[in-house]
């Protein structure tokens, strides 16, 4: 799920703890073959059956509704199995090849699960690991191991602690179940939202970086001039007024930011991509054309600044994929159809015609069935 999928789930929980109501979480936690979305992902449903956010495509909700008001009422955890491809079972009338397993729990209010909801709200990175069957038990690690909870058996424990770390360390981290120890726990993997840092305000940031935001991204723009940073253009934006000469007073980059120079001025991009090379970060995009990045290099150069050849392997340039894209939206499309591949470790080229996973890279694949 992203940033703003858990922020509506977030507002319903708030909301109905509010009312005084119960509610339950049905979280998807296997899936063999093709499914309309993959593990991790959560639903929130109301005694009366209506719900936030959604497990399939539409066809699956209100039979997990159903059972989710049962859940509600006797506060027993139950796993429900969707044969896709099965419709003599279910009648779902779906045709797809594969198989989900939900698994629906009654929202407590226990000082384990108000720390998983902390970190859902602030945005952490941790995971939630929960048995699928026999002895109960919950725990939460953190990207340092530290663990808050227990499970029934403190062998099983270590081990799950151990495989909860790797799964946050992976290159894409990603929920899943496994056994461990003779146990199959699920692995509820949450990682802090992508970081965004737009250098250049111009008239085509902005639909950028409200698709950016809208897809689950934290954007942040910087400018050095304050008139363009206006709250109406950039609303979900954070905004940062700064020359380069100060980018490192008010800009703290990590490996993991996604950096993007569009100023659409040589001297600003210039020392936006000095800026970004000299950082950590693993992505720098340069918008226009690649002679205009071979000069803004040349430029630097002149000026004594060459970035090794491992940092310049990091650009991106032109930025986007290849869409034929002209207007501010539809650059904004191309730009952040990348930025998703590329968080998510795909390639971003056409669908037509594969048979591999449409949700997973190779290595988020080996580790989620290793």
């Amino acid at each position: 799920m992203d940033r703003r999928e858990t922020e509506r789930l977030l507002e319903a929980i708030r909301r109905a703890r509010a009312a005084g109501e119960q509610a339950a979480l049905a979280t998807i936690v296997r899936v063999k073959g093709s499914a309309y979305r993959r593990e991790g992902t959560r639903m929130f449903v109301r005694r009366d059956r209506s719900f936030e956010c959604a497990l399939s495509g539409g066809c699956l909700e209100p039979d997990v509704a159903e059972a989710a008001a049962r859940v509600i009422d006797t506060g027993e955890p139950t796993v429900i199995n969707y044969d896709l491809a099965d419709d003599s079972i279910w009648g779902l009338g779906i045709g797809c090849s594969g198989a989900v397993d939900i698994r629906i729990e009654r929202i407590e209010d226990d000082p384990l699960t108000r720390e998983w909801l902390r970190i859902l709200g602030n945005g952490e990175a941790a995971v939630r690991v929960t048995p699928l069957a026999g002895a109960g038990g919950r725990i939460i690690v953190r990207a340092d191991g530290e663990c808050a909870g227990r499970l029934f058996d403190a062998a099983v424990t270590e081990h799950a602690i151990g495989r909860a770390c790797a799964r946050l360390a992976a290159p894409h981290p990603g929920s899943g179940s496994e056994h461990v120890a003779g146990a199959e726990l699920f692995f509820e993997v949450v990682t802090a939202p992508p970081r965004l840092i737009v250098f250049g305000a111009g008239h085509d940031a902005g639909p950028l970086a409200h698709l950016a935001w809208s897809v689950g991204f934290s954007v942040t723009v910087v400018d050095a001039r304050q008139a363009f940073l206006d709250a109406d253009r950039f609303p979900e934006a954070s905004r940062v007024c700064a020359h380069y000469s100060r980018f490192a007073e008010h800009i703290v980059i990590g490996a993991a930011h996604y950096m993007l120079i569009m100023n659409h001025h040589v001297e600003r991009d210039e020392e936006s991509l000095r800026f970004s090379l000299e950082s950590p970060a693993a992505y720098v995009g340069v918008l226009g054309p690649r002679s205009r990045y071979e000069k803004l290099l040349a430029g630097l150069a002149k000026r004594g600044f060459v970035a090794p050849a491992s940092r310049l392997a990091v650009v991106r340039s032109p930025v986007g994929l290849a869409l034929g894209a002209e207007t501010p939206q539809e650059v904004a499309v191309a730009i952040v159809s990348e930025l998703l591949a590329t968080r998510r470790g795909f390639d971003g080229g056409f669908l037509s015609g594969s048979v591999a996973s449409l949700h997973r890279p190779d290595d988020t694949r080996l580790l989620a069935t290793s």
